[in-house]
């Protein structure tokens, strides 16, 4: 398969480029290196085809993308804090990008699109687990952005036969995940901080808490739905199905590394989600999917990259 993953140079798209190349497929990565490192793709860099470009340029994409069979669409401006501040600028890459993929794939009759949605689509919503049938409540550009691209990708996959893929990532984790980036996940940040011996600002009480998912567990169900021919119609939830306080990660990561964290506690920002757990039934049901890493094997493996 000739496979295109936009945003294949950033943390959880390098994974992904990393596992189709093992699994014997042609990849071509789009980034613009906004956040994407080439260091990510070091060891694989002769095996894949790479275009620095931003997926906002439309012609260039329909060029690119000529020859694919699938796209797997990761490109986003991923901060909620930069679209509560930028809403402009993050709706070009989160809205509009999207848009000019599934036109590109609509011309060159590409078959399969998988897309990286996002938990932020629900909301502060006090069910939990969150299951798929939860009512979306988006609080943040961001999330709107994440919900409204869901809505013109079932309008594709209805009106062009289009074979899609909306997943509900959660939070997910694990190496290559950059600590100093505004983006990043709060587990590099800990780990950052802890090795490093610097002060975490925590957000909030701590007790906030989280569905953490180790990126090569979701790498595993990203490809799958790559290679599947009739991928369910509906999005789906992306999470380890179990939930974890930043109070927890903080004694974990502080057993783990060897190092004390030193934590200022502020106020919590706005936008930010209290609780957030998601019910996996519908990812086992069309993925069969059973984690392979618990928070603990993969805080480990995320240290030893770190370390390394």
């Amino acid at each position: 398969m000739n496979i295109v993953i936009t945003g294949g140079a950033g943390f959880i798209g390098s994974h992904l480029a990393e596992k189709c190349i093992l699994e014997g497929h042609n990849v071509t990565i789009l980034d613009n290196f906004s956040t994407g490192k080439i260091d990510n793709l070091a060891t694989f860099t002769d095996k894949v085809s790479i275009h620095t470009m931003d997926i906002s340029d439309f012609s260039a994409l329909l060029d690119v993308t000529r020859d694919a069979d699938a796209i797997v669409h990761l490109a986003a401006v991923a901060s909620v804090q930069a679209s509560v501040e930028e809403p402009q600028l993050t709706h070009k890459s989160n809205m509009d990008g999207t848009i000019n993929l599934l036109e590109a794939a609509r011309i060159n009759h590409i078959s399969t699109f998988v897309f990286a949605s996002s938990a932020a689509v629900y909301g502060n919503t006090q069910q939990l687990p969150v299951s798929e049938q939860t009512a979306p409540a988006p609080l943040t550009p961001y999330a709107v952005d994440k919900l409204a691209s869901e809505y013109y990708i079932q309008f594709y996959r209805r009106q062009h036969g289009l074979n899609t893929a909306i997943f509900r990532f959660f939070n997910v984790y694990g190496p290559r995940q950059d600590p100093s980036s505004p983006y990043s996940g709060v587990i590099s940040i800990l780990i950052d901080r802890a090795l490093q011996q610097k002060e975490f600002t925590l957000f909030g009480t701590g007790k906030q808490s989280r569905d953490f998912i180790y990126v090569k567990d979701l790498v595993d169900i990203l490809y799958q739905a790559t290679s599947a021919t009739n991928n369910p119609p509906v999005p789906i939830n992306a999470g380890n199905g179990e939930q974890t306080s930043l109070l927890e990660l903080i004694a974990a990561i502080n057993t783990l590394s060897g190092h004390e964290l030193c934590v200022e506690k502020v106020q919590s920002r706005p936008g930010d989600i209290e609780h957030s757990c998601a019910d996996i039934s519908a990812l086992k049901e069309y993925f069969h999917f059973s984690p392979q890493w618990d928070i603990r094997q993969g805080l480990q493996k995320t240290l030893e990259w770190h370390h390394a």
